[in-house]
């Protein structure tokens, strides 16, 4: 029985690491992707940073992406950039895979 508890306390662990990796890469491609529409809008540094920050927080609204593409999205948009939905998805796709490779190189 105590190997069961073993394994069952193996595969939790698991689970919570990978949960927070998750976590990790999905904050990371959103400050990504932050960035590239505060470069479209040309943001300052300092506007850059908050920028992201807001991106990141925006993530928390509901489960998806479904509030982050809203927002910046929103945002691009009031700033008078000319941009579709399929081109901020491709944008949070192709920063996806950065942040994925940059946490991994950062191991």
């Amino acid at each position: 029985m105590e190997q069961f508890d073993e394994r069952r306390r193996g595969f939790e662990a698991k689970f919570v690491a990978d949960q927070d990796m998750v976590f990790r890469i999905t904050a990371r491609r959103n400050r990504l992707v932050a960035q590239w529409a505060a470069e479209r809008m040309k943001l300052t540094p300092a506007e850059t940073d908050a920028y992201a920050k807001a991106v990141v927080q925006a993530d928390f609204e509901e489960a998806g992406d479904e509030d982050v593409i809203r927002k910046l999205l929103g945002d691009l948009t009031a700033a008078g950039i000319d941009v579709d939905e399929a081109e901020v998805r491709r944008a949070l796709d192709e920063k996806l895979i950065e942040a994925r490779r940059q946490l991994m190189e950062s191991r």
